[in-house]
């Protein structure tokens, strides 16, 4: 619910800071006292655009904050901050602080975290929900009405059943689909198929062979060349001065001087030792690579016509040399589908149809329960009609089922309220049947009923009780006051009997001052409510009588 509201320099509110409590808060005061302002203002802090015209004459910047308390029950809003990597508030106390600039400049933190416009106007939906004669979106949208039925009707088991039938059948019926079309695609490449596995298994290519042959051609086209330098190392190290030779010469002059002075040169012997070691290894190596280096031409054209095959095949298959393997093996699966795919086929399409029949079971259990939940809701609306005025219009909840192209996650039934005003009349839509007045009517005997499974803590109501007045006035608010036992309500009125129904009451009001028009708002005493009652039954002289009037009202 909404706890605080401070607001700084928005039109002609200068400094104001109010706290609400829960239940029924009243706010009243004369047409164009600044009661629309105190919206835009809440506007603001659930995501509303920002103009820079609410800025108020001669400052520079405006801001508002609020503050909610919230409870772990508001799933949607946990979702949210989970999505949007956001702390939840341990505390239950979510602060949202909104600025704007002369120069269009906004900013806006959701206790002390930066966030954008569209992420404030999410969190919003799920903080607050106002409703004006002619605002009554959620309502008027057919697209809403299940969601609206399923929140009030409580079948939570059926739902979730449906919900995990229909996603499996969906996932099993696109497998099948893949797997259909990939053998149908498969089957009209199939002589084609063949033609390239026949090709590649001809050839038998492996990863890394281009890069092989490559460097083996290169060895050919300069097999001379390096027959040439293996011979000048091998004569450098084993011609006429002979380097084995001259290592052992030296290994046996160190050795005799290390008998004279008991091992002092043992180290350079043995470093002696492993040089010759090395350098016969060296000859023999070298000798080996003079062997093994081909000059025979008819290998090197080998290279050249298999090294033109694998980067044909490359280019006809549109990947590189080292993927032509995995080619082969994904035409290989390719033909097995075709050979065995049939039988997986028909698997699939036994497991889709047993499916099929359990979402089918699933969706009518669905349908019966929002029919037992439509029935319900119906019974209670027409409850609420009667008190207000309208005990000749009829609400009804349809519910049509649809083929089953038309299933969606929600289930099999399309969900729409319909009414009529006046008997004998045919039903049809909210938004083509009522008026603004009935609307609002109409909508309050849902909103009674409804209540219960919202997560919307706080619900605004803007000059509702329009059009209507005396004992339809009163019913307005006493239903008001019933609803704001299970979320808190605002409500904007110039009628003394819903005003009376108020738990708190706050009174705007606008004074002019050295030419400066500013806005105030105060909630009241019980005493100065009940002269703020007078006043809207009397008009600008309260009487005595009017008083009386207020006082009964209020105790009533």
């Amino acid at each position: 619910m909404l706890s605080a509201l401070s607001i700084r320099n928005v039109v002609l509110i200068d400094k104001l800071d109010l706290d609400f409590k829960s239940g029924l808060s009243v706010l009243t005061g004369e047409t164009g006292a600044g009661k629309s302002i105190l919206l835009d203002s809440l506007g603001l802090i659930l995501g509303g655009r920002a103009e820079t015209g609410l800025i108020r004459q001669g400052t520079d910047k405006l801001s508002v904050t609020a503050t909610f308390e919230i409870g772990a029950e508001n799933k949607g809003l946990n979702t949210l901050f989970e999505e949007y990597d956001l702390d939840s508030p341990e505390d239950g106390t979510l602060e949202i602080k909104r600025s704007l600039t002369k120069e269009g400049k906004g900013k806006i933190f959701l206790n002390d975290q930066p966030i954008s416009a569209k992420v404030l106007k999410e969190i919003g939906s799920f903080l607050v929900e106002v409703h004006g004669q002619y605002d009554n979106q959620g309502l008027l949208n057919p697209a809403n009405h299940g969601d609206i039925l399923d929140s009030f009707g409580g079948y939570e088991k059926e739902l979730k059943a449906y919900k995990e039938s229909f996603c499996e059948y969906k996932r099993i019926k696109k497998k099948r689909e893949d797997t259909e079309n990939s053998i149908n695609q498969a089957k009209a490449e199939e002589e084609e198929l063949r033609h390239w596995v026949k090709e590649l298994e001809e050839i038998k290519p492996h990863k890394g062979e281009e890069e092989e042959l490559s460097q083996k051609r290169l060895e050919l086209m300069n097999a001379e060349k390096i027959i040439e330098s293996l011979n000048l190392a091998y004569g450098a190290l084993n011609g006429e001065q002979d380097i084995i030779s001259a290592l052992r010469r030296a290994q046996s002059a160190i050795e005799r001087a290390d008998r004279i002075v008991s091992g002092k040169y043992e180290g350079i012997n043995s470093l002696l030792e492993q040089t010759m070691i090395n350098a016969e290894e060296a000859i023999g190596e070298i000798e080996d690579a003079s062997r093994n280096v081909s000059l025979n031409q008819s290998e090197q054209e080998g290279i050249e016509e298999r090294l033109y095959k694998l980067r044909g095949l490359a280019r006809k298959h549109q990947c590189s040399t080292d993927e032509l393997e995995d080619k082969l093996s994904e035409m290989r699966q390719k033909l097995e589908q075709i050979e065995h795919g049939e039988e997986g086929l028909d698997n699939l399409k036994k497991q889709e149809s047993e499916q099929k029949k359990l979402c089918a079971q699933t969706a009518e259990e669905l349908s019966k329960a929002r029919k037992t939940a439509a029935q319900k809701l119906d019974s209670l609306v027409m409850k609420e009609l009667a008190p207000l005025k309208m005990e000749k219009a009829k609400f009804e909840t349809k519910i049509e089922t649809l083929g089953e192209d038309n299933w969606t996650e929600k289930g099999q039934d399309k969900v729409y309220f319909t009414v009529s005003t006046n008997p004998n009349s045919p039903q049809g839509p909210l938004n083509k049947i009522a008026s603004g007045g009935e609307l609002a009517r109409f909508m309050l005997a849902l909103k009674v009923n409804l209540a219960q499974g919202s997560e919307i803590g706080t619900m605004i109501f803007d000059e509702v009780d329009a059009g209507v007045g005396g004992a339809t006035a009163r019913a307005v608010g006493e239903r008001l006051a019933r609803l704001g036992k299970t979320v808190q309500v605002l409500v904007v009125t110039h009628s003394p009997q819903v005003a009376a129904c108020g738990n708190q009451h706050y009174k705007v009001w606008k004074e002019t001052q050295d030419n400066i028009t500013t806005t105030s708002v105060k909630e009241l005493s019980t005493t100065e409510r009940q002269e703020e009652v007078a006043r809207m039954l009397a008009g600008e002289h309260v009487t005595d009588e009017a008083r009386a009037a207020a006082k009964v009202l209020m105790s009533a």
